[in-house]
């Protein structure tokens, strides 16, 4: 549906998303296997203020981010709806507990590997997604729907990190292990979420309640302005 997927575009220009693309995903939500991948990039500038710890500009500069997310999921699927179709989307931040995983340190769907599959960038040694242009400096959402959008024929850009250890030697729960991904490991092989859970609720408490942290993206040379 391509006349559906250029008023998508046109939209997310119009709302001021830095990035959109499609993917397709048999084991999507229900029968809504096509997905749209949503950018939002971060502010340098309050990226860089984050060294040792985040700061109350980062944690807030977050929150407001994700909230803008959803509010464009949500204009995105309005329009789908218009056109005849269902639209799902997923939180920008919601961590859903499951019987397997009661800490939650999943949400309902990657939004990291929609926006891989999308062919919009990559994963990081840090389990971080790595957009094709600015890096980790960004937030994804994703919207589920019946449209058969265009999808990309080649999906899950290969590893960019390469020898880089920036995001290892700098985390301060040593959570990080520094294996490169690939499309067929979790991505917890990556990072070990308990270990960085606990060091953010422990020593970042006074800042967002210990829900952020941010050094590993601002370490990550990629996507970093001059």
């Amino acid at each position: 549906m391509e006349e559906t997927a250029q008023k998508l575009r046109k939209m997310s220009e119009d709302l001021g998303l830095w990035d959109l693309g499609f993917f397709k995903d048999e084991q999507a939500p229900g029968d809504l296997h096509y997905g749209i991948s949503l950018i939002a990039r971060l502010s340098d500038a309050v990226v860089q203020e984050i060294c040792d710890a985040p700061t109350h500009s980062y944690f807030h500069h977050y929150r407001t981010v994700n909230a803008w997310l959803d509010q464009c999921m949500l204009q995105l699927g309005m329009l789908l709806q218009r056109e005849g179709w269902r639209y799902l989307p997923i939180p920008a931040s919601q961590s859903v507990p499951t019987p397997s995983d009661p800490n939650g340190y999943h949400g309902r769907y990657s939004h990291k590997e929609g926006a891989c599959r999308a062919g919009l960038g990559t994963m990081g040694k840090s389990g971080l997604f790595l957009h094709r242009q600015w890096g980790p400096r960004v937030r994804i959402g994703t919207v589920f729907t019946d449209c058969p959008l265009p999808v990309p024929t080649a999906q899950f850009p290969p590893s960019v990190c390469g020898d880089c250890q920036a995001c290892v030697a700098a985390c301060p729960a040593q959570a990080i292990r520094g294996e490169t991904w690939r499309p067929d490991i979790p991505e917890f092989s990556l990072v070990d979420p308990r270990a960085c859970s606990r060091y953010m609720k422990e020593h970042f408490g006074h800042i967002g309640r210990g829900a952020v942290c941010g050094i590993c993206m601002r370490v990550c040379p990629k996507g970093k302005t001059p």
